[in-house]
């Protein structure tokens, strides 16, 4: 059961919000329509009751199996995110719903650590995080991510991060622990370096240089960090992609791959309608590009596809990669991670203590 926010401009998203919209549930059958206006709508924020932490997967186009996510649901409001449509499993929206609220996994940390201690448990390396960022704004307050952090760094567990979010610095003491064990891998995600485009694409997330940022200090603390171009928009910012890489590889970064934009379920229609708010002059171009590289369609489900596309287009955008990432000297983009150093957890181990003989 779905109730839809809207604004005295049903195409122009609150204030802060990638959208104002929230599509019918594609898992419900009732779905509502709110008549009253909103240029602010706050984030609520609900407990999740989830017994267990880590989630597995089989898809070949994913460089990891098992992954965490301290929340679901991201503030950051991206109107592109491929993540939107798993809210509706909730019972929310891919729309407003998704950006503003959020569930939180307190007792991930708990969980965690009682997963990395079962006898049976096999270390392979974790992502952090698959769906959802784990530096949404509300991670600066609960500490959820961190919390997962410290877990891992007491038992030297292999991780890949994945985030926008320049909060990310703030753990550099436990990604450098983490590091001395080839056991963290860091990847900042840049869209654009545009920041105005980046304030009405993704409106909570870090600016562009703030990302920057925080790949020069963590590189700069000897942390594995390389450059995620995601996801690349046909017509809006791939022309940037060369620019992107040279810019993170001056501030440091060792690695990079790219996405092509991945548009599944509600998410097609959101963006549709967030670029005609937005560019309308260069949408028709946008959309056209987007179906060439997906097949005729806004979206293409297939393994082998869904992450670089299909097609001429498709091609292009690869070899523009492929030549760029050459050309600045960045190296293959897999984490080079370990288990070699994984130990059960203790609780009577600090993080800090001098490794046993």
């Amino acid at each position: 059961m779905q109730e839809m926010s809207s604004t005295s401009n049903p195409n122009q998203p609150p204030r802060g919000r990638g959208t104002g919209q929230n599509p019918a549930n594609r898992f419900e059958r009732l779905h509502f329509e709110a008549d009253e206006a909103a240029d602010r709508v706050p984030t609520h924020y609900f407990e999740d009751s989830s017994r267990s932490i880590i989630s597995r997967n089989t898809s070949p186009d994913v460089g990891f199996d098992a992954s965490i996510n301290p929340y679901r649901g991201c503030e950051h409001g991206c109107i592109y995110c491929y993540a939107r449509p798993t809210h509706e499993h909730l019972g929310f929206s891919a729309g407003l719903d998704f950006e503003s609220r959020i569930l939180i996994k307190r007792r991930a940390p708990e969980l965690l650590r009682d997963t990395l201690g079962a006898p049976r448990y096999q270390p392979t390396p974790l992502a952090m995080s698959g769906v959802t960022d784990p530096y949404q704004p509300i991670e600066r307050r609960l500490g959820i991510t961190r919390g997962c952090l410290e877990v891992l760094a007491d038992c030297r567990h292999p991780v890949l991060i994945i985030t926008k979010g320049g909060l990310v610095v703030r753990d550099t003491d436990l990604l450098v622990a983490l590091a001395r064990h080839r056991a963290a891998a860091v990847r900042i995600s840049i869209t654009t370096l545009d920041g105005e485009l980046s304030a009405r694409m993704e409106p909570r997330a870090p600016h562009p240089r703030e990302r920057l940022r925080a790949i020069t200090t963590l590189a700069e603390a000897g942390v594995p960090t390389g450059v995620l171009v995601s996801p690349v928009v046909p017509g809006l910012t791939d022309h940037e992609m060369p620019e992107i890489l040279a810019a993170a590889r001056e501030a440091g970064a060792d690695a990079a791959s790219y996405i092509l934009l991945r548009l599944p379920g509600a998410v097609g229609p959101l963006f549709e309608q967030w670029l005609e708010t937005h560019y309308p002059e260069r949408s028709s171009r946008v959309l056209a590009r987007q179906r060439e590289a997906r097949d005729g369609r806004l979206n293409d489900p297939r393994f082998g596809h869904r992450m670089r596309g299909h097609g001429a287009y498709a091609e292009q955008i690869k070899s523009l990669f492929t030549t760029s990432a050459r050309r600045l000297g960045f190296s293959s983009p897999r984490a080079d991670l370990s288990v070699a150093a994984f130990r059960s957890p203790s609780p009577q181990r600090s993080l800090f203590d001098p490794p046993s003989a």
